[in-house]
């Protein structure tokens, strides 16, 4: 069972007025936070001094709400952890949480704290946005009592989660949603139970929302998009970047593609755990995107966006995964496959030998076919093409299907499905397609140096990824990602 949370001005009438003042565009924020981290303790700390701290992250991020609203942006999100940090045990998190009611009871915390205090946090994220005139998301912690009567209650009296909010231009709460599926370190929060299906209205659009890791999986994920058609999801992370396929950047970019939404992804800034990679993106590429592993600074970042993507005529059409894929024999037999790792998982790979050429790899179920061809071959890199077919293991379980052309990291084989974020080839030509079991596949170009290549690709309705015109950069990676949701474990 999933829980459909509209939190919508759900009446006809003020749908009506909605669309009577709706936007064709709108601009958007999100902002990339070095988040002001607490000491490491082994015990919590006074509210008192949580609060401290909280204020002093908030201090930046309403820096970052003022720049935005003056250059004219109707909404902004801020990071996951944006405003504690992430280096808690259940005990230590607690004075950083607040009781956040249901969006429902229709309160401005500006203009009314004391209605569900304590709420300093809410109260002062409610006036940022009423005193700048723009809607603002933001990743807090929110506490909700529980007593013996229900078994599962957590032995401090108190279920815990990650949550984001959402309070519109005049600083009412719209929206909250407690993330569904925690990454494997956050043990100090408790997941739903059930996954939450959160939207809201609004002039320019209709929104989804949820929290990083949530995207790897079907509920709420998929389920906004494709029942609920959000036309923007809101998207708060604290994403550790994960070369050659898990990039911030490179994936949210793809999924957005993948699904056809406009996708604002507010990455938090450390260096030292590889998060960096903040974006604006709509359902044909990026409008501003962020990556950063040089300096230790927060960016923000503004675009225009239409309100309605489905309505737009760039919009992409329906894509048939497979369609190319199943109807053309193999290309090239697999006597020199050989195997190699990414991210943990056993990919197949065949070693592409020459400046261009065909070729077919496969694994299981799934058949990859590349065509390409290199401006210039360089004789110190190595480049295969890949697949893999099975189900990912280590920080959660889900399926994958995965037909990836990539640089290895060396001329060694044993090097490739390694990270590496430079190159020197550059590629004139490429078509990658693959036997797809799924229809949900994201489509990654990822450029040397960690950069996208909005332009300078697209994907056919029969589903191949081709170059437009060759690539401005060399090539780190050219992937299908796919998804196979209906193989994940219960």
């Amino acid at each position: 069972m999933i829980m459909f949370q509209p939190h919508i001005y759900a009446t006809v009438f003020i749908l009506s007025i909605l669309q009577a003042f709706a936007l064709d565009s709108y601009i958007a924020a999100v902002y990339e936070h070095a988040v002001i981290l607490p000491d490491v303790t082994g015990s919590p700390v006074s509210s008192k001094d949580a609060l401290t701290l909280m204020n002093k992250n908030m201090d930046v991020l309403e820096g970052a709400i003022k720049a935005a609203a003056q250059q004219g942006a109707h909404i902004i999100v801020t990071p996951e952890d944006g405003i504690y940090g992430w280096v808690f045990k259940r005990d230590t998190i607690f004075p950083y949480l607040e009781d956040i009611p249901d969006p429902q009871v229709n309160w401005i915390p500006c203009t009314d704290p004391e209605r569900f205090a304590p709420a300093a946090v809410q109260e002062r994220l409610s006036c940022m946005a009423r005193n700048n005139s723009i809607y603002v998301v933001a990743n807090i912690g929110d506490k909700k009592p529980c007593n013996s009567s229900d078994p599962k209650c957590p032995s401090n009296g108190h279920y815990q989660y990650n949550t984001n909010v959402v309070f519109d231009s005049e600083g009412k709460l719209v929206a909250r949603y407690h993330k569904y599926n925690l990454f494997m370190s956050e043990t100090q929060f408790d997941s739903p139970k059930e996954p939450e299906i959160v939207t809201f209205n609004t002039s320019f659009g209709k929104f989804g929302i949820f929290t990083c890791f949530d995207i790897l999986f079907h509920d709420p994920a998929v389920t906004l998009v494709s029942k609920l058609h959000v036309d923007t999801v809101l998207f708060p992370t604290a994403w550790m970047n994960v070369l050659p396929h898990l990039t911030a950047i490179e994936f949210h970019s793809a999924w957005a593609m993948g699904m056809g939404v406009n996708f604002l992804a507010a990455d938090t800034h450390n260096t030292s755990l590889a998060m960096t990679g903040s974006g604006i993106y709509a359902p044909d590429g990026p409008r501003a995107y962020h990556y950063n592993m040089e300096t230790e600074n927060g960016h923000l970042l503004v675009a225009e966006l239409r309100s309605r993507p489905r309505l737009s005529p760039t919009y992409p059409s329906t894509v048939n995964w497979s369609a190319y894929a199943t109807s053309v024999k193999r290309f090239s037999p697999d006597d020199h496959n050989f195997s190699g790792i990414i991210f943990f998982d056993k990919f197949t790979f065949t070693e592409l030998t020459k400046p261009e050429g065909n070729h077919t790899v496969c694994q299981k179920d799934l058949c990859c076919h590349l065509s390409y061809r290199m401006v210039e071959k360089q004789e110190d890199e190595v480049y295969v093409l890949g697949a893999f077919d099975g189900l990912h293991v280590v920080e959660g379980e889900y399926y994958l299907q995965i037909c990836t052309l990539l640089k290895c990291k060396s001329t060694d084989l044993k090097t490739c499905g390694e990270p590496v974020a430079t190159a020197h080839t550059r590629f004139e030509a490429f078509s990658l397609s693959g036997t797809f079991g799924t229809s949900y596949v994201f489509p990654e170009v990822l450029l040397s140096e960690v950069q996208l290549a909005p332009g300078e690709f697209q994907v056919l309705s029969d589903g191949r990824l081709i170059s437009q015109s060759g690539t401005s950069k060399p090539v780190l990676t050219v992937t299908l990602f796919g998804r196979w949701y209906e193989k994940d474990p219960p």
